[in-house]
């Protein structure tokens, strides 16, 4: 993920396009002309630099970091957990994850979230850490609910947690959504459906780990980030982005 001279456009043909009709909000946000390729400036080529001390002790477990003293997030408990990879499956060490994600009941601590589950007011959402030597990252967090979402008569959402990773360069910054194992929701979503490829899905998609698992306490998914090459993981950032 070193900064390169200019900044590489990612494979279109793997990652979900900009205009996908049956994500219906994709019609009116799409581009109607040919994006153009502009030279990389330093304020995509430089910073930002993140280090450990940029992080709170707390930042990566979801079911604490933002509940009342004392308290917990309620709902079921589970490690997310995986490793960073550059194309040729080596680590990616000192990149920033962040995760963002509705609650247990499915829904986002966000005044326009309307749907009528409830809010857990011990829950924030949200969590950053940084990969470690061997591009591994941790959460500790709750298991998303799935949530309707106005796009046809009864479209829900599967159970999904948003995930940005940023390198050393602003122009590097990368952002995809995690699905979990088994979810029957995966295959009816617009949004998942969109990667053009049924691989491209199943790379977003986090698998059951039971050897993470920390019994009688969570269980644990894992979900590894390919950056590039064949097998990297589709990412949904703007066609013009990085």
């Amino acid at each position: 993920m070193t900064c390169p001279p200019g900044l590489l456009p990612r494979p279109h043909g793997w990652h979900p396009p900009a205009l996908t009709p049956a994500y219906r909000s994709s019609v009116a946000r799409a581009p109607r002309l040919a994006p153009l390729s502009l030279d990389a400036t330093l304020t995509e080529l430089t910073g930002p630099v993140f280090a450990t001390a940029d992080l709170g002790p707390g930042d990566a477990d979801l079911i604490r970091n933002h509940a009342r003293q004392g308290r917990e997030a309620l709902g079921e408990r589970i490690i997310l957990h995986g490793r960073v990879l550059d194309e040729a499956g080596r680590p990616v060490p000192g990149t920033l994850v962040e995760i963002w994600q509705a609650n247990a009941a499915g829904r986002y601590r966000h005044h326009r979230d309307g749907y009528r589950a409830p809010l857990d007011p011990d829950f924030g959402g949200c969590g950053r850490t940084l990969t470690g030597a061997d591009g591994g990252y941790a959460f500790r967090t709750i298991r998303p609910g799935a949530y309707p979402w106005p796009n046809g008569g009864n479209d829900w959402r599967p159970a999904h947690v948003h995930f940005s990773l940023f390198g050393q360069c602003f122009g590097q910054r990368l952002i995809t959504q995690m699905y979990f194992q088994g979810d029957p929701l995966i295959a009816r979503c617009p949004i998942a459906q969109g990667v053009p490829d049924p691989v491209g899905v199943t790379l977003m998609t986090a698998q059951l780990d039971m050897s993470a698992a920390i019994p009688f306490e969570c269980l644990a998914y894992r979900f590894d980030i390919v950056l590039r090459g064949r097998r990297a993981t589709p990412f949904e950032n703007r066609p013009e982005g990085g």
